[in-house]
């Protein structure tokens, strides 16, 4: 009984550090917005805690089907153009999909995708070799290089297994 006093206080423990990391993030998504001149509307908070919420990098589509539960006459245009422009004032970052689909991630943090092409998935991670892959000087001799990122095309381990039905539920 003791033992699980202690798990369940951890758990709870954990799910308040998560909870305070991501009002921290809130924060920043306010500030940035507003020092780009971006008002910070009820629904463009929502779009931006959905995606927050997701561990996965969805789609306008994805978010848009989420929105819509609690903002029934939003518009898919809306979300899509709203994606745009944090996008655009880099609040999120733009993921393409190995079929083309734009996804979106709320990490802006320097990091890389492993992308399977099987089921869609997008995973995050982080590698120190792969960050200090140097760029070329004839790239940034002519060329301002505002950041880079590697993406890694395979199949990841639930596909290789077979066991994959669609496990990423954002879209590909």
């Amino acid at each position: 009984m003791v033992v699980r006093f202690f798990t369940i206080a951890g758990e709870m423990m954990e799910k308040r550090m998560e909870e305070e990391y991501s009002q921290g993030l809130v924060e920043q998504f306010i500030q940035r917005c507003r020092g780009h001149g971006l008002k910070v509307t009820p629904q463009r908070l929502a779009i931006y805690r959905k995606l927050l919420a997701s561990s996965e990098h969805p789609s306008a589509d994805v978010v848009y089907k989420k929105i819509v539960q609690e903002y029934p006459t939003m518009s898919f245009d809306t979300v899509n153009r709203t994606l745009l422009t944090f996008a655009d004032i880099g609040v999120i970052d733009t993921v393409e999909s190995h079929s083309g689909v734009k996804r979106y991630d709320t990490d802006i943090a320097p990091h890389h995708h492993l992308h399977c092409i099987k089921c869609g998935a997008i995973i995050d991670f982080c590698d120190s070799d792969l960050d200090a892959i140097p760029i070329p000087e004839r790239i940034t001799k002519n060329f301002t290089v505002l950041g880079k990122r590697v993406i890694i095309r395979g199949i990841c381990p639930q596909c290789a297994e077979g066991s994959a039905v669609h496990h990423d539920h954002e879209n590909s």
